[in-house]
């Protein structure tokens, strides 16, 4: 009786243990299972700055830049289809920021500048525009005295030339007078006699004139002479005498309304 109690107990002892032993192998096998799914994906997390992230895809992580060393054989593929950025990967955004913005400003930079620009180029043309009209208006001034014509652009003397003037009886009037009639190779008609003298270099007149004077009879201004020994005196009936070269060159540099001031 006694026999049979130890073998029973014996056996139950033995269910036990082995019901142990397989609880024990089952735990285990839970734990390892559980450890397997969760070490998996710590490995592919960035775990500090610079590292290269890489998924289940192996995707590069957008502006990250990590060293040779570190980088895989994988990732160092995919990482040259990416942008490169500075090595400082905590400066990332704070480049894109500034990359993204930089444009904007030059634009408005641009903007100001070209604003700026306007108003100093308007400014310019003005002061331009008033220097050339006061700078380019021309005058003649004839000198009775010194026999001589001399054309003024502002305060600037720019030519000269020789001439006769009005004999006594004759004299050419004083005053300021503006140019009102300009004439290639004239025609000249005696104030006297009323003879008719044809155009050329012959003439009387010579290849130019520049009237600045009428009485509504008898007019007076600048003309040519083939005369040229008589320059310097006092020989004509009023008009100003001069070199056939140099009538064609004050005819060039006056036009009509140009200023001209007769004076002893």
């Amino acid at each position: 009786m006694a026999m049979v109690k130890n073998e029973s107990l014996a056996r139950t002892v033995m269910f036990i243990c082995f019901g142990t032993a397989i609880l024990s192998v089952a735990i285990h096998w839970r734990i390892t299972t559980t450890q397997g799914q969760f070490k998996k994906p710590t490995s592919t997390v960035v775990s500090r700055p610079g590292d290269v992230y890489t998924g289940s895809l192996g995707e590069t992580a957008f502006g990250a830049s990590t060293p040779p060393a570190k980088t895989s054989h994988r990732a160092s593929q995919t990482k040259s289809s990416v942008i490169e950025s500075h090595n400082n990967a905590d400066t990332v955004n704070q480049n894109v920021a500034l990359t993204t913005n930089t444009p904007q400003k030059s634009q408005k930079n641009t903007s100001s500048g070209e604003e700026k620009k306007s108003i100093f180029s308007q400014i310019f043309q003005q002061n331009k525009s008033s220097n050339q009209s006061g700078s380019n208006q021309k005058q003649v001034v004839v000198d009775l005295s010194d026999r001589r014509t001399y054309v003024y652009q502002g305060d600037l003397v720019v030519a000269s030339y020789p001439i006769a003037v009005g004999k006594k009886g004759w004299e050419t009037p004083q005053g300021t007078f503006v140019v009102d009639d300009m004439q290639h190779d004239p025609i000249w008609r005696h104030p006297i006699t009323g003879k008719v003298f044809p155009a050329g270099s012959d003439s009387p007149l010579g290849e130019r004139w520049i009237g600045f004077w009428s009485d509504g009879r008898n007019q007076i201004g600048f003309h040519g002479t083939p005369d040229v020994h008589l320059l310097g005196t006092a020989i004509s009936h009023g008009c100003l005498r001069m070199r056939n070269s140099d009538v064609r060159l004050l005819y060039d540099q006056v036009g009509i309304g140009t200023t001209v001031v007769v004076r002893e």
